[in-house]
């Protein structure tokens, strides 16, 4: 009778936790409209009730088989439940670089929510979880290309936002050589390679028209890819990667789909209106010392060891207004210290125009908007050609002076996706979209919340952890 009593209660008991698990779980397949995952329905009722499938059947082995698989089915619960967190709701993200300095800091720990943008569904679903593109030790590719699933990104609670902080996939990392993976394909390797071997050529693009400009970039960038893709020894193979496996970047988003931005004197101009630079915004300084900063200093003003190996290298670094007044005030310590002169030549987006932009007087240029569209020139199709080509896979042939967006003559276009103008805060440190272009919406990974934790790369042990920044809040950063 108590047994009865007990496996009746039992019964009641695993029917709960079946109602309850199978509710979230059709709530989660509403969220993310994929009824394909009902097939799992008749899995989850068998491990609560009908226990047909012996799920843990190495529990009744005997010796080292019951052991390892209880490490076994420990291990894959983890990493399935951490594939699942991560693709869905959250990540973990350390900042890599000083791009971002000194908003976000090298060595600053990142709590990234997947559900503040909305989740995408993985284009690439199986993949290694903890690895982004490679597997650790063996360097192999963490992830299978098929199956490949067209872009979707599941409702999240907002949109992006004017100057928020945004982690996403490096636009411009869809193509890499084996041998050096974290140098930009088309400008570092194409079109500097394509240059220094066309060095000789006799070229006079004022005297040449549109047609002709573009096709000799064209030729250029030929140039190069030619050269590399023949010198596999040197630079290996070449080798692409799918949206959701590039690396992540993160910058500031400083440009919406639609407005119209140019930078003026280092100053944004959004729509023609200036946009607020951020409080910790970085230029660089020519600046020369009577003796060296003194340690304290430094830690005062966030001037870390790689500001100073720049300053020692080049006689140039990056300070924030506040930095570079404390050093102009403190006379035994500076000599002088000035503005840096505009950097002149140098590789901007788009590599294939002649703009006579910089990296301080840039545009102006339209961003991209879903559903907008674009009159296309011989004067802009430089701009728009990777979006419509790379991003929303078009075929787009310039011919005569005349654009063929898929064998047809047009001369207007009307994007499918939103983009974004992401830049760093450290303005003339920073790899962004003044380098390689607009972010297309797919290239958005999620938005950082709160530093979790902070390490100054400078110091070890307690001196360098950051204790002050540790649980900031990302969007106090302004």
């Amino acid at each position: 009778m108590i047994d009865k009593e007990k496996q009746k209660l039992n019964m009641k008991v695993q029917w709960t936790k079946f109602i309850v698990v199978l509710v979230l779980y059709l709530l989660f397949l509403v969220w993310v409209k994929s009824w394909l995952g009902l097939i799992v329905v008749p899995f989850i009722y068998d491990v609560y009730i009908s226990k047909k499938i012996r799920w843990q059947w190495w529990k009744d082995a005997e010796g080292p088989t019951r052991f390892i698989m209880s490490w076994v089915d420990a291990l894959v619960f983890a990493l399935v439940a951490v594939y699942f967190i991560n693709q869905f709701f959250f990540q973990n993200y350390v900042i890599p670089s000083s791009s971002l300095e000194k908003s976000l800091l090298t060595g600053d720990y990142l709590f990234v929510s997947k559900v503040s943008y909305g989740p995408r569904i993985p284009e690439t679903p199986l993949t290694m979880p903890l690895t982004q593109h490679t597997l650790p030790v063996i360097n192999a590719k963490s992830y299978i290309e098929w199956p490949h699933w067209e872009y979707r990104r599941v409702k999240g609670l907002g949109n992006v936002k004017l100057n928020d902080i945004v982690v996403f996939n490096y636009p411009a990392g869809d193509t890499l050589v084996e041998n050096y993976q974290n140098a930009d394909f088309y400008r570092d390797i194409c079109y500097a390679t394509g240059y220094q071997l066309l060095e000789g050529e006799p070229v006079d693009l004022s005297k040449m028209n549109p047609q002709q400009r573009y096709d000799y970039f064209k030729h250029v960038y030929k140039t190069g890819r030619d050269y590399v893709a023949s010198n596999a020894q040197q630079f290996g193979e070449i080798i692409s990667r799918p949206t959701d496996r590039r690396e992540n970047y993160v910058k500031r988003c400083v440009g919406l789909p639609g407005m119209t931005l140019q930078i003026k004197n280092h100053i944004v101009y959004l729509d023609g209106k200036p946009n607020k630079e951020p409080d910790n915004v970085q230029y660089t300084y020519n600046v020369l010392l009577n003796q060296p900063i003194p340690d304290e200093m430094m830690k005062d003003l966030g001037i870390s060891m790689e500001d100073l190996t720049s300053l020692n290298q080049n006689g140039y670094m990056p300070l924030t207004k506040h930095a570079a007044k404390a050093l102009a005030a403190n006379k035994a310590i500076v000599k002088s210290i000035k503005h840096a002169p505009e950097l002149k030549n140098d590789m901007l987006y788009p590599l294939d125009a002649v703009t006579g932009w910089t990296r301080d007087n840039y545009g102006p240029i339209w961003i991209p908007k879903k559903g907008a569209s674009v009159k296309l020139t011989m004067d802009n199709i430089a701009i728009y050609e990777r979006p419509i080509q790379a991003y929303e896979h078009n075929t787009l042939e310039v011919k005569g002076g005349k654009i063929y967006i898929n064998g047809k003559q047009t001369d207007l276009y009307t994007f499918k996706m939103d983009y974004y103008w992401m830049m760093g805060d450290n303005r003339h440190n920073s790899a962004d979209s003044r380098y390689w272009g607009f972010v297309p919406e797919d290239h958005i990974v999620g938005k950082p919340i709160f530093i979790w934790w902070s390490s100054d790369p400078d110091r070890r042990g307690f001196s360098g952890i950051r204790w002050s920044r540790l649980f900031n809040f990302v969007d106090n950063i302004k």
